[in-house]
């Protein structure tokens, strides 16, 4: 049975020829994936996604109630153990890797925080404090953590407390970090002269994770929320001078499943942005790692999940099997004996005020 993407205020349209364990593939896994980093003013979203778990034959996911919006992005989980013992293990979130370079635009909600997507967790209505684990990897591979650290530089690339750190570092420091794949010098002339500051290329990994049990028998339940990354560019990709056009047109098609009625009102509405005759309508994109869903023990028995495009205004585009609108900005599908294969990716059109 084929897909069903959505279009306008999400009335279906059939998409063939993918099966039921592609049920939830979506587009635009990262921006660069498909070029669109060329376009004007462009930021591209980090992918996020679910708890990860080493796999166990004992414990399954029962139930995942999953929710996504621009502005906030919840889990509910269900976890069963169904064997005869405790299951002592450790969870974990792992947070999208920061990369910094010249050219990096990222969205990042929380761009000065460790915690930079605003993470929390909770077990049977119990809050947990995670460990974090976070490590700098150089453009060679190798992991220099402890360099930073010994130098009191914070590990976020884009932090201004970064930024900050490594202007005061001594002129030998900054060219040995230049050397082992840490950071490039950044000259521009701002208009007040020549300057000269370094710029971290290094990629920052980031785990959030905790110890926890699961009780024999019995049934565990889980919720985490965090602030989604939101790429944008302010401008209709797949739309050039008036007419549907390449090289966006069918990555789109096929990563977010815009069937021709999407593509039409798109077209519809950037020419009336052209022609001042409406608003000019930009791009938002959301992405959802999914996939972390099948390291627990078999499929997930009952799986939800809502997407929210944030305003009745909004256009949104994405695949799922049998969806349904069930509120003015909400849709929703379910799934059981589900297997995620394939990840989440959500294309918004907003209207710019």
């Amino acid at each position: 049975m084929g897909e069903r993407g959505l279009s306008r205020d999400g009335g279906p349209s059939t998409v063939k020829g993918v099966s039921m364990k592609t049920i939830l593939m979506l587009g635009f896994a990262l921006l660069a994936a498909t070029g669109s980093a060329n376009a004007n003013d462009t930021m591209a979203e980090l992918k996020t996604g679910g708890l990860v778990y080493v796999q166990s034959p004992d414990v399954v996911m029962a139930e995942e109630d999953l929710f996504i919006s621009p502005t906030k992005v919840t889990v509910d989980y269900v976890f069963r153990n169904q064997g005869d013992k405790d299951v002592e293990t450790i969870v974990a979130f792992p947070m999208p890797d920061i990369v910094g370079g010249m050219n990096s635009n990222i969205s990042i909600p929380f761009v000065d925080e460790d915690n930079f997507l605003g993470f929390t967790v909770t077990q049977d209505g119990e809050p947990i404090e995670p460990e974090l684990q976070q490590r700098v990897i150089s453009q060679a591979g190798v992991d220099l953590t402890d360099e930073l650290v010994s130098r009191g530089v914070p590990l976020l690339p884009f932090s201004d407390a970064t930024a900050a750190a490594m202007e005061k570092l001594p002129r030998e420091v900054l060219d040995d970090w230049i050397t082992r794949g840490l950071i490039i010098t950044d000259e521009f002339d701002a208009g007040k002269g020549w300057e000269s500051h370094p710029l971290p290329i290094w990629t920052l990994r980031t785990v959030y994770w905790w110890k926890t049990t699961f009780p024999a028998g019995k049934e565990v339940r889980v919720h985490h929320e965090y602030a989604p990354s939101v790429g944008a560019t302010t401008a209709i990709s797949f739309i050039y001078d008036g007419q549907p056009n390449e090289p966006y047109l069918s990555d789109y098609k096929s990563r977010f499943c815009m069937d021709d009625s999407f593509v039409k009102l798109a077209t519809k509405l950037e020419k009336a942005g052209r022609a001042e005759t409406g608003p000019y309508f930009m791009e938002n994109w959301i992405s959802y790692v999914l996939t972390t869903g099948a390291n627990w023990a078999g499929a997930i028995e009952k799986f939800r999940l809502t997407i929210d495009k944030g305003a009745a205004a909004n256009y949104v585009s994405f695949c799922g099997e049998g969806v349904k609108k069930t509120g003015a900005t909400t849709f929703e599908m379910t799934a059981t004996d589900f297997t995620p294969s394939k990840d989440i990716d959500i294309l918004l059109l907003l209207p710019i005020e």
